[in-house]
C-alpha cells in the first residue's frame, strides 16, 4: 500500500513539473513576444543573430541538402523504374523535399548547431547572474537578448528551407538526369505540373513553427536555470542544453504532424 501511494505521489509530482514547466514556458513567450512592442526592437542584434543563425548554418546545410536529394532520387529511381513511372521522379522528389523533408531537416540541423549553443550561452549568462545584472540597470532581458534570437530563428529557418529544397532538387537532378540518363525534360515539367502554391505554403508554414520552437525551448532551459537546484553549474547547463535539444525535436516533430494534419 506505502508504495502504491508513494507512486501516486511521484506521478502526482511529475504532472505538476510538467504542467509547471509548460506555465513558464508560455510566461516566458508572452513576455517576449510582448516586448517587440513595448520599445524600437535591436535592429542591430536581430541582425547579428540570423547572421549567425542563418549564414553560417549555410555550409553544413548545403552539404545536407545536396545528399539528401540525392538520397531520395535514388529511392524514388529504382521505386518508379519497377512499375515504369520513373517520368514521375522529379514530382516525386520536389514533393517529398518541398512538403516535408526539407523543413524537417532543416530545423534539425539549426537544433544540432544553434538552439545547443544557445542554451549553453543563456545558461551560462544564468549562473554568472546577468540577467540579474540587466534588471538592477532596468534593461529588459527579454527585449534585448532573447527577442533577437527568437526573430532571428524565426526569419531565417524558412530562407534556410527554400535554399534546402532548391539544392535538394538539384541533388535529384544529378541522380536522375546525370548518372541515370533520365528526361532532363520529363524531370523540371514534372516539377512545375505537380508542385503548387499549397505546397510551398505548407512547408513554409512549417519552417515558420519550426524556427519558433526550436529557439523558444533552449532559451527557456536556459532561462530558467537557476530554478532547479539541480542544474546548477557546468553540468547543470550540460543538462539543460540535453534536455532543451531533445524536447525541441519531439515538439517539432509533433507540430510536423499536427501541421500536415490540418493542410493536406
Amino acid at each position: 500500500m506505502l508504495m502504491v501511494i508513494r507512486g501516486i505521489n511521484a506521478v502526482g509530482a511529475r504532472i505538476r513539473s510538467i504542467v509547471g514547466g509548460v506555465g513558464l514556458g508560455m510566461v516566458f513567450l508572452v513576455k517576449t513576444l510582448a516586448s517587440l512592442f513595448s520599445a524600437v526592437p535591436p535592429f542591430q542584434e536581430i541582425v547579428k543573430q540570423i547572421l549567425f543563425v542563418g549564414v553560417r548554418s549555410l555550409p553544413v546545410l548545403l552539404v545536407s541538402s545536396l545528399f539528401t536529394g540525392m538520397v531520395v532520387a535514388l529511392q524514388f529511381y529504382d521505386t518508379l523504374v519497377r512499375f515504369g513511372s520513373v517520368d514521375l521522379l522529379g514530382s516525386a522528389v520536389a514533393l517529398s523535399l518541398i512538403r516535408e523533408l526539407g523543413p524537417v531537416m532543416t530545423a534539425l540541423m539549426v537544433i544540432a548547431r544553434v538552439s545547443s549553443a544557445t542554451c549553453a550561452e543563456i545558461g551560462i549568462m544564468r549562473n554568472e547572474q546577468q540577467f540579474d545584472a540587466l534588471d538592477c540597470m532596468a534593461i529588459d532581458s527579454y527585449r534585448y537578448v532573447m527577442l533577437p534570437r527568437l526573430l532571428a530563428s524565426i526569419v531565417a529557418v524558412p530562407i534556410l528551407t527554400a535554399v534546402f529544397d532548391m539544392v535538394g532538387i538539384a541533388g535529384g537532378y544529378l541522380v536522375g538526369v546525370i548518372i541515370h540518363g533520365e528526361s532532363e525534360g520529363a524531370y523540371i515539367q514534372g516539377i512545375f505540373d505537380t508542385v503548387n502554391l499549397h505546397d510551398v505554403m505548407m512547408g513554409q508554414v512549417k519552417s515558420l513553427v519550426f524556427g519558433l520552437v526550436v529557439m523558444w525551448v533552449p532559451l527557456v532551459y536556459g532561462y530558467y536555470l537557476h530554478l532547479d537546484r539541480e542544474q546548477a553549474g557546468a553540468a547543470g547547463v550540460s543538462r539543460a542544453t540535453t534536455h532543451a535539444v531533445v524536447l525541441s525535436a519531439i515538439l517539432m516533430l509533433i507540430s510536423d504532424y499536427v501541421i500536415s494534419s490540418l493542410l493536406l
